[in-house]
């Protein structure tokens, strides 16, 4: 049955509330396959090589940037989008219910084991990239424009409770008799069951009116329109370059808790410890800088948000202890939190009445490439100048792009967004 009626703050109100229960079940799950404590660990017992655990964060975003184009593209056929949310999310759980099968049960260890586990990361970060547009297109339609900012807020906000609570289980887990590697599989398979019932709640939001379908164009067409974008949108392209600059983190994320395990050898349990710190501060993180970027734009909540990645990258240096230890993943969880309020709301403000499809595939595509680059060149380096070494020439990159995201970079709501018809857009 088609939705005719109007969508209300009522119905903002309800979906806020799915939302939050949503994202509090998956923060649970997610707290036992976290990509800056929990994925580096575990490669690392078993017995991966640097460049490889370096590459956790960066494979993550590299990943989901490869099918983003393709997956904008296709969602612009959507009929019905929650059937397409549930069913393109039902893509993420071969991969985690398959590495969480074979590690739980058969345990391997060998020298190689390393490569099963990061074949199917690799897999899941894929399923990702098709997920995310559709993603953007789902949320764009459960809630208020005008309250966007303390939507995303609070409902990350929730993702870090359940997360703080999964960080806690996990240390237990991690803590208890079960060995090792059949207390991570273990792990991946209660993020399996989470992201089941997370998913299920997509069928209890209220979605706004279908707005009228578009023309069917070709993907000739679509990239015309996508090139439009990139050749007019300055501020935008002043935007990407910011992230490109600023995309020099993802190997840090992945080398903290590594660093801190080489230099004060603490017990593996200490990953819950690490993954409760992170996502505790990533919740008011989410939401304050929800607030911020209502009231001053979201750009301003960004700068914050990397401001919070270089301290984490400082205390990394000068750890000595495990009260530094943990004052890393402070820092790291509130950039993570504000990361995710920051740039979703920066996505629909910059893309203002154009695809925000296209504008969150083009962001992750256009900086997966220097992702990779930084990935390779810390593996590199590491050998030769050690973790510190690698630390301190990725935090000049990101004073550059602090700098350029604050000073060069408009925030959107000051440089309203071009509208772009319907030939050259979906």
């Amino acid at each position: 049955m088609k939705n005719t009626r109007n969508f209300t703050l009522a119905d903002h109100k309800h979906n806020l509330v799915i939302n939050s229960v949503h994202e509090m079940v998956w923060g649970f799950g997610m707290a036992f396959h976290s990509t800056f404590a929990v994925i580096p660990l575990f490669l690392k017992l078993l017995g991966a090589p640097n460049i490889v655990i370096g590459s956790v964060a960066g494979v993550f975003t590299i990943g989901i940037a490869i099918p983003q184009i393709f997956s904008a593209f296709w969602g612009g056929k959507i009929k019905n989008l929650r059937r397409a949310i549930m069913s393109v999310h039902g893509l993420l759980l071969p991969p985690i219910v398959t590495v969480g099968f074979i590690f739980a049960f058969i345990a391997p260890t060998g020298h190689n084991a390393w490569i099963i586990y990061y074949t199917g990361y690799i897999l899941f970060a894929l399923a990702l990239g098709i997920v995310f547009p559709i993603w953007a297109d789902f949320l764009e339609s459960v809630h208020i424009r005008e309250k966007r900012g303390a939507f995303f807020g609070v409902s990350f906000a929730f993702s870090s409770v359940g997360g703080f609570f999964g960080g806690l289980v996990l240390k237990r887990l991690l803590s208890s008799s079960i060995v090792f590697p059949v207390n991570f599989g273990i792990g991946f398979l209660v993020y399996s069951f989470c992201m089941v019932l997370a998913i299920s709640t997509f069928l209890l939001y209220r979605l706004k009116p279908k707005s009228p379908p578009k023309d069917v164009i070709t993907f000739s067409q679509f990239l015309t329109g996508v090139r439009g974008i990139l050749r007019k949108d300055h501020n935008f392209r002043k935007y990407i370059f910011s992230r490109i600059l600023l995309a020099a983190n993802y190997p840090a994320i992945s080398l903290y808790a590594v660093h801190t395990y080489e230099k004060l050898q603490f017990d593996i349990s200490e990953a819950g410890v690490f993954t409760a710190i992170t996502v505790l501060l990533a919740g008011f993180s989410s939401y304050f800088t929800g607030k911020i970027g209502d009231r001053f734009g979201h750009k301003h909540g960004m700068v914050i948000v990397f401001i919070a990645y270089f301290g984490a990258l400082v205390t990394a240096l000068t750890t000595e202890t495990m009260t530094q230890a943990y004052l890393i993943f402070i820092f790291l969880g509130l950039g993570q939190g504000g990361f995710w309020t920051s740039a979703m709301s920066l996505v629909y403000e910059f893309a203002g009445e154009n695809d925000n499809k296209i504008y969150f595939a083009l962001i992750d595509s256009l900086t997966a490439p220097f992702v990779l680059i930084f990935i390779i060149l810390s593996g590199l380096f590491v050998p030769i100048y050690g973790i510190p070494g690698v630390l301190i020439g990725i935090g000049i990159f990101m004073v550059m792009g602090i700098l350029s995201l604050g000073f060069l970079t408009k925030d959107p709501k000051s440089v309203p967004a071009e509208f772009y018809p319907p030939e050259a857009m979906m």
